[in-house]
């Protein structure tokens, strides 16, 4: 999907004499009057698309905007971040079948601290979900659950750090959410109040500490990875990657899941097979699969909570969907608790 059409990239825009200087020769491109045709992808207010006209080359465009009056460093330093994240990922092997992390191809913090990337073809996993439900091609969502299983066991794995995971991160960016429910949305106090208590329960569980540190994609959802022929998994958007507990990425996906199965059907429990062959999967890279299952499925529920409080305070979710997730939130929240 290219998005919407806004025309020709001019002769005379930055954006031109940097993409033919730096980034077009690394994809073959070396004509001196090539034409360049953008697109805004509808996903993202900052991300366009340039294809050269001839030869069809595309090239993805992320501006990292200023939206912190107050923090003028932040957009350059989270664009350099994500270029050198990308270029230290793919170091690790993920450059081609069946682990493809996007190519990075430059970093230009004088045009919009734009990051350009290679555009990369594949059907997103959010298309597959509803496929999935929609047109009964549930089994094509298994195969594609597996192989980003073994994707994030992958990235998880080959980065795992000798230090434990300072759960207390999480249960601030918990708290967080919590607190955005309340002043967005008129959450009452007593929701919140629940919703506080239990994520401080669970900071109390040994389970929450217990795992070593790894680095996770940090935005795990359905619209950040894609998938080729047979197991050929993409992965894009590692703008929030940092050190954490492997069960952030496992249970934001988790979460997600339930959300699409859950607003499409009305049914907080369809996705659950799913979930379950997804955690499953992703086991099956460890020694001892059981075992890890065990670890990381006490730990899940609470991924998966705040991800659902996550989803719940988004615009475009309509008023009572969002009250029903969070009424999921606070019972996976509570009843994985003793």
């Amino acid at each position: 999907m290219k998005g919407t059409y806004l025309g020709h990239l001019s002769h005379g825009d930055p954006m031109y004499s940097y993409i033919q200087g730096h980034i077009a020769p690394q994809l073959g491109v070396n004509s001196s009057d090539a034409v360049y045709r953008v697109f805004k992808f509808t996903y993202s207010q900052s991300v366009y698309l340039y294809e050269e006209q001839q030869c069809k080359v595309r090239i993805v465009a992320k501006f990292h905007e200023n939206h912190h009056p107050g923090l003028p460093l932040l957009p350059q330093k989270t664009g350099e971040k994500e270029y050198s994240d990308l270029l230290y990922v793919r170091s690790l092997g993920f450059t081609s079948t069946p682990h493809h992390v996007v190519r990075p191809l430059g970093y230009n913090p004088g045009i919009g601290n734009a990051l350009l990337m290679e555009a990369l073809e594949g059907d997103r996993l959010c298309s597959v979900i509803n496929n999935a439900i929609f047109q009964g091609n549930r089994n094509r969502l298994y195969r594609k659950l597996a192989a980003l299983a073994h994707f994030l066991a992958a990235l998880h794995n080959r980065t795992a750090g000798d230090w434990r995971v300072n759960h207390g991160e999480t249960h601030d960016y918990a708290g967080k959410l919590i607190h955005s429910l309340v002043t967005k949305w008129g959450m009452g106090s007593e929701d919140s109040g629940e919703l506080y208590f239990l994520r401080d329960k669970w900071q109390t569980k040994s389970c929450m500490w217990e795992d070593r540190a790894v680095l996770v994609h940090g935005d795990a959802t359905p619209s950040n990875f894609l998938f080729g022929r047979d197991c050929h998994t993409m992965a894009i958007d590692f703008e929030r990657m940092k050190w954490a507990d492997r069960v952030f990425d496992l249970g934001r996906l988790c979460g997600e899941l339930k959300h699409f199965f859950f607003r499409a059907t009305g049914d907080a429990h369809a996705a659950e097979s799913f979930i379950g062959h997804f955690l499953w999967e992703y086991c099956c890279h460890f020694p001892d699969r059981m075992r890890a299952f065990k670890s990381i499925t006490r730990r899940t529920p609470f991924y998966m909570g705040i991800t659902l409080l996550r989803i719940a305070r988004n615009i475009w979710i309509d008023w009572e969907y969002r009250w029903r997730l969070v009424r999921e939130a606070k019972a996976i929240l509570g009843g994985a608790l003793p």
